[in-house]
């Protein structure tokens, strides 16, 4: 498939070297030009391209950016064909992405996010730690394979999108629909426990949305305590020791 990539973080420099060397054609960009682009980001073959050139002439767009600076790329979005699936890996943290305040209320981030960019969305790799996706990706029906939770509204995008999951080395979830996918948000069972697809369902169903925001706060001040600030992500084995301790 062509895929455009905006943000090189630690998910979107995954998923661009991930996505590349399982064949896709991806381009990637950043808010700062493609020439800043590190080169081991592009090393399986990705496109250093500007935002604009990034989301031209593709098949998914992957949003891979804080979910405060959604709406900075809603105009860019809206230039997108309706038939591109528009994949966002964002979560909300309020220390990093200050209050939103329909959020805190309790709107479903997912659907916060849709209505940021004006379109309907896939939300998927919002649920795994970064170091996770980077390094325990395996071979289909490998025992103990890593799954993924992956909502939308749309069949077919839900398909794109865990089919693509499936690329990245792990299997593709099934999560619903969007309005449903405060599941697999910060603090519940299903995010950043590296479950497989057996244990997924019951993970799901156990998410109680009431306590997420409290669990997802203690989470934080557990890596920070560990790291020193709360930007650096801890190594995935604590992460994950962590996030089973909370939030299962």
């Amino acid at each position: 498939m062509k895929i455009g990539i905006l943000g090189v973080g630690y998910i979107g420099k995954t998923l661009s070297q991930k996505l590349g060397a399982a064949g896709h054609d991806v381009k990637v960009a950043n808010s700062r030009g493609p020439e800043t682009i590190d080169a081991e980001v592009l090393a399986t073959g990705a496109r250093a391209a500007s935002a604009a050139e990034a989301v031209k002439d593709v098949d998914v767009v992957i949003l891979s950016i804080p979910l405060s600076r959604l709406p900075e790329v809603a105009a860019l979005i809206t230039t997108v064909p309706a038939d591109t699936v528009v994949i966002d890996t964002s979560n909300y943290y309020p220390a990093r992405d200050s209050t939103i305040e329909s959020i805190e209320a309790g709107q479903v981030e997912s659907l916060w996010a849709a209505e940021q960019l004006r379109r309907p969305i896939v939300k998927a790799w919002n649920a795994i730690g970064s170091g996770s996706l980077a390094g325990k990706g395996t071979p289909v029906r490998t025992a103990g394979r890593i799954a993924i939770p992956v909502a939308a509204d749309d069949d077919r995008e839900r398909a794109v999108g865990m089919a693509l999951v499936e690329d990245t080395g792990f299997d593709g979830f099934d999560a619903g629909r969007l309005a449903e996918s405060w599941r697999q948000q910060p603090g519940a069972p299903a995010y950043c426990t590296d479950l497989t697809s057996e244990e997924m369902p019951a993970a799901l169903a156990a998410a109680e949305s009431a306590r997420l925001p409290k669990r997802r706060d203690l989470a934080v001040a557990a890596f920070t305590e560990r790291v020193g600030d709360g930007k650096t992500n801890p190594d995935s084995e604590f992460g994950v020791r962590v996030s089973r301790a909370l939030f299962m």
